[in-house]
């Protein structure tokens, strides 16, 4: 009789490279089979199935696995993530995309991967998420759930925005920039690093706040408990300032909007390589140390 596998229900979410999925899909689904897993694709990784296959919505997916592999980069990582966390999904990423901070196993690792995790042998990282609220006139126009960072910017005009910083109530500073930037410690590689905020170790309970090309050159990078809670608040004409939510949902803010952040009350559950430290992945990505 075979071992009992922990995750018996494995959806798999691909970033949708036909070709490179077209050698990794069919051979991958035949695997978890004959082991008893049973693989649910969304419609990306069902096209590369013979005979092709709709699939199912992600949503849909997330509600029925165990477990979620993922096949791509982070952007691929941030998509799944607004499915997973919610339901305490772990997810165990593929690199298929090109930098991935947060898809630390490479396709060669793919099956000796899984099968440490379906035996019940994986490592895995709880992150945390940022819950991001907008306010409209004090009315609360909802929620979103963000892994990396959200940020304010000026839409398509290239004018610098003015906004107040306000942290558990207090009065911060007012930033005259191209905009802000709010990440959490995964994030702290992404936009952030770009925008010259500092790198901070995941295991670390923060939030950072990152201006964006400021117009006083005495504006620097904030780190705060992610106990805090952030409030963003505008001038009067903010109607072309915009939200972005880990680079992949924009909202276009209007005049009186107030933006409001929090940590989540849910993680995720990222699998990593029992192997590779945080440091390793970073020298790695960053190249460090490389002339």
């Amino acid at each position: 009789m075979p071992p009992a596998l922990k995750y018996k229900t494995v959806g798999i979410f691909s970033r949708p490279r036909p070709t490179a999925l077209a050698e990794i899909v069919p051979h991958l689904v035949t695997w978890l089979k004959e082991r008893g897993a049973m693989p649910v694709c969304d419609p990306e990784t069902a096209r590369a199935l013979k005979p092709t296959d709709c699939g199912k919505p992600r949503p849909e997916i997330a509600q029925q696995a165990d477990i979620l592999l993922v096949l791509g980069g982070d952007g691929t990582i941030l998509a799944a993530t607004r499915e997973a966390a919610p339901r305490g999904v772990p997810i165990l990423p593929i690199n298929l995309g090109g930098l991935g901070f947060l898809t630390s196993f490479t396709i060669e690792e793919l099956y000796p991967a899984l099968e440490d995790v379906l035996a019940g042998r994986e490592t895995v990282s709880e992150r945390v998420l940022l819950q991001v609220e907008r306010f409209h006139n004090g009315q609360s126009l909802g929620t979103q759930r963000v892994l990396n960072e959200a940020v304010v910017h000026k839409g398509t005009l290239a004018r610098m925005i003015e906004l107040e910083l306000h942290i558990d109530g207090a009065f911060v500073c007012r930033y005259r920039s191209d905009g802000l930037i709010v990440a959490t410690p995964t994030g702290s590689t992404a936009y952030s690093l770009s925008a010259a905020g500092p790198i901070v170790h995941p295991a670390v309970e923060s939030i950072l706040i990152t201006p964006i090309c400021p117009h006083t050159l005495s504006d620097r990078p904030v780190v705060v408990p992610d106990t805090s809670k952030i409030d963003l608040r505008f001038s009067e004409h903010s109607d072309s300032v915009v939200l972005t939510l880990d680079g992949q949902i924009g909202v276009q803010l209007q005049t009186g909007d107030r933006v409001c952040i929090t940590r989540a009350p849910e993680r995720l559950k990222l699998i990593h390589p029992a192997n590779k430290t945080y440091f390793e992945i970073l020298r790695n990505k960053l190249k460090w140390g490389e002339a």
